[in-house]
């Protein structure tokens, strides 16, 4: 008998989609990281798919904490070994506390985390958290990190499709201080902390991969 005093468990339609073409992306990037920091990890879905699929390595789920409940509904139920508790983070807040769930078995920083996911999150943020995002990583990466990010990115100033232009409108409309982020200015930002692109692979629904490394 289910219990009635547990709110319902989030579930979000595009992540249920999208997670496919991204485990593919992940399964090749991540084939050689242990532990990984999920930036924004929404209601938990991404997390539970892509442990169960990738038994190698430790998925530390992060978020605003009004979101951290639902996380935790998908990850007692998924009862993985490798997704300890969701931990509350806030990019606006640096230092980054995300350290004590991992080892300092990993590389040689203390930090512990060679590897960052995060999806559909830089154009809900206004662009001073897009900045602290990435400082933040600086702090939490390992010197020889990987960072996958899913979304969408305008090229060059442009949409990439009719719909991202629509979708664009729909963010600003809601928050001006959103919108679809400029490749261009998000890899300076990855350069900044010494990450170099080594791969920008077209998704579905006129979104991306893009994967940085450090080192």
């Amino acid at each position: 008998m289910s219990d009635k005093s547990l709110p319902e468990k989030p579930f979000s339609p595009a992540s249920e989609r999208n997670r496919g073409p991204i485990l593919e992306v992940l399964r090749k990037a991540f084939a050689n990281r242990q532990r990984v920091l999920e930036i924004g990890s929404g209601t938990g879905q991404h997390a539970v798919h892509f442990a169960a699929a990738m038994p190698w390595l430790t998925w530390q789920c992060t978020d605003r904490g009004e979101y951290l409940p639902g996380i935790r509904q998908w990850l007692d139920d998924a009862g993985l070994a490798n997704t300890p508790q969701p931990r509350p983070l806030d990019v606006d807040d640096a230092p980054w506390d995300v350290s004590s769930d991992v080892g300092s078995d990993v590389g040689s920083d203390a930090a512990g985390f060679d590897a960052a996911f995060s999806a559909n999150t830089l154009h809900i943020m206004g662009w001073p958290q897009v900045q602290q995002f990435f400082s933040g990583l600086d702090g939490a990466l390992t010197p020889k990190a990987t960072l996958v990010v899913y979304g969408p990115f305008n090229y060059a100033g442009d949409y990439t499709s009719d719909s991202n232009r629509e979708f664009d409108g729909w963010l600003k409309a809601r928050d001006p201080a959103s919108g679809i982020r400029d490749f261009e200015a998000v890899d300076s930002l990855a350069r900044s902390i010494g990450m170099h692109l080594v791969d920008d692979a077209a998704m579905p629904a006129n979104n991306r991969c893009v994967i940085w490394e450090r080192g």
